[in-house]
């Protein structure tokens, strides 16, 4: 079977790529970390309810992670297509449906965040709420945390073709390759755990282990990649 050609563009963009995913993805946990929900089930005290009165009370220290993460998107978009170019040809069949979950994630994911950090603060501030509690990120039935969960669940479908596209060539290719697996099969446990036990009213408990799992892996595979791409570059010299 006829493999692919590696270039040194490829392998400079994909290892770049894989480097700023870890580093991105990191930002963007951290700022998320410091927006402890004021309302919902992890909510620690003084918890807001419909119809989220006090959200500019939390302004603009709960969007900054959104900024950091549609950076890290733009980020994975570039990393996937690296990817794409540096599978071997009779593996491109998983690496392009890889990529478009990619793009599929990125625009639903960049569509949520901006809509969230353009439109909800401005409009509460001139006291256009109507709708609002239906868009804000602080209701757990919302809009914002259904896209989210979807745009979580197809990113690790990304993950899985994107392990299936990666070649069986050594140790640190199947270590990759399982951890890339591991999104999609924590999503479909924590969706059914939480469906039985909830039912509709799961609020955003999936939605933060999607996110968790998703971000872990993408910081994890970025440093693996990274080294894997190092190496090729070193061969190919």
């Amino acid at each position: 079977m006829e493999t692919v050609k590696r270039n040194g563009s490829i392998l400079n963009v994909g290892f770049h790529s894989s480097w700023l995913l870890a580093v991105s993805t990191t930002l963007a946990f951290a700022l998320g970390m410091m927006a402890i929900p004021p309302a919902g089930p992890y909510c620690p005290a003084n918890c807001m309810s419909y119809p989220f009165p006090d959200i500019l009370q939390y302004f603009p220290r709960d969007y900054f992670w959104m900024y950091a993460s549609i950076i890290q998107l733009c980020v994975f978009i570039v990393f996937m297509v690296a990817n794409h170019f540096n599978t071997a040809v009779e593996k491109k069949i998983f690496s392009s449906i890889s990529l478009s979950f990619t793009i599929i994630t990125a625009t639903v994911l960049m569509v949520d965040y901006f809509v969230q950090f353009s439109v909800v603060p401005i409009s509460v501030m001139h006291g256009q709420t109507e709708g609002i509690p239906l868009l804000t990120q602080y209701n757990g039935h919302g809009v914002f945390i259904a896209l989210e969960e979807l745009g979580f669940t197809i990113m690790s479908l990304a993950f899985f073709f994107l392990a299936l596209s990666i070649s069986d060539q050594g140790r640190m290719d199947k270590v990759v390759r399982w951890i890339l697996f591991t999104p999609l099969l924590v999503n479909i446990v924590a969706f059914i755990v939480y469906s039985v036990q909830y039912g509709l009213y799961r609020d955003y408990r999936y939605e933060v282990v999607a996110i968790t799992i998703n971000w872990l892996v993408s910081i994890v595979a970025g440093v693996l990649l990274s080294i894997r791409y190092r190496r090729e570059k070193t061969i190919k010299k």
